[in-house]
């Protein structure tokens, strides 16, 4: 039976990687005396004692916990943003090529993709490795999230009882467009500059839609070249290409809701293309792509203890 400790349990993340895992039988979740949370020394002990730990920390906290790590067996798995460009760990999202998911299964160290960031991926990285669309093009992403991507927090103000008016309607973020996620989107992807990012948080608890357009004259190829490509690579129960995203003409962020599988689409015209990916912010975006790299690191078939 593994050993996993989830360093950061009492977050949003953490929380969920611990449900989902208490129910696995392969899996024996070790855990810290509440007093001893913050010590240093028990925190290393734990961590090295370890098959497993997943860090669901701030950034700074996640690079102290990775140079606590001295025993070469624990695999650490990092939810958080500081490792996601770092050439030495894994980035988790084997679906984009058998190159990552080697990676993913070979690796002590692997980074979980952050949520907008997985979506953007999923739709750019295979146009540029296909030469449909090339690196020095400018993109343009547009991202709609429930509220719970901002963690506790954020949950409480929208929970709340005296809570604002203004949060019962789409509130856009990231203005100043240095959002976190930008450095792993042009990094992972291979584009030359970072896309423009709208990222708009909404009154739905969990759920996910990406959307990226471009225009058929940026593209070597047709629309129904792109589809081919989002065909043949996204087939996997995990992430799978879908021929329509829309249901009566709509798009809803909620259409993957408590899930952990993604969908890929293509709409749009022969003029203007969206390019688009749905999934939950919490189950692909965030614990389920944990999870996945959990079971690809320990031998398990990748949707193991996922809800697809």
């Amino acid at each position: 039976m593994k050993k996993i400790f989830i360093d950061g349990s009492a977050g949003t993340t953490g929380l969920r990687i611990h449900e989902r895992l208490g129910k696995r039988e392969e899996f024996e979740i070790i855990a810290l005396p509440e007093e001893k949370r913050k010590d240093p020394t028990a925190r290393k002990e734990i961590i090295n004692e370890s098959d497993v730990t997943f860090l669901c920390l701030p950034d700074d906290a996640a690079r102290e916990a990775v140079a606590m790590v001295d025993n070469p067996n624990t695999v650490i798995i990092d939810t958080s943003t500081a490792h996601r460009t770092n050439p030495e760990f894994a980035y988790g999202f084997p679906e984009l090529d058998k190159s990552f998911e080697d990676k993913i299964k070979s690796s002590k160290r692997i980074a979980v993709p952050g949520c907008h960031a997985g979506g953007f991926i999923a739709l750019v990285y295979p146009l540029v490795q296909a030469g449909i669309i090339s690196p020095d093009l400018n993109l343009f992403c547009h991202s709609v999230t429930g509220y719970s991507g901002g963690g506790k927090k954020m949950i409480a103000e929208y929970e709340g009882e005296e809570r604002s008016p203004l949060l019962s309607a789409p509130r856009q973020y990231g203005l100043t467009q240095t959002h976190k996620h930008l450095k792993e989107m042009k990094a992972i992807t291979g584009i030359s500059d970072f896309p423009i990012f709208t990222p708009v948080v909404s009154d739905f608890y969990s759920g996910m839609t990406v959307t990226v357009p471009l225009f058929a004259s940026q593209c070597k190829g047709s629309v129904e070249d792109i589809k081919r490509v989002y065909k043949e690579k996204y087939n996997t129960p995990i992430v799978k290409y879908i021929d329509e995203a829309s249901a009566d003409g709509f798009v809803s962020g909620l259409s993957m809701a408590f899930k952990d599988s993604m969908t890929v689409s293509v709409a749009g015209n022969e003029d203007r293309i969206l390019l688009i990916a749905q999934y939950d912010n919490l189950g692909k975006g965030a614990s389920g792509a944990a999870i996945e790299c959990l079971n690809l690191a320990m031998g398990f078939e990748a949707e193991k203890g996922l809800e697809i």
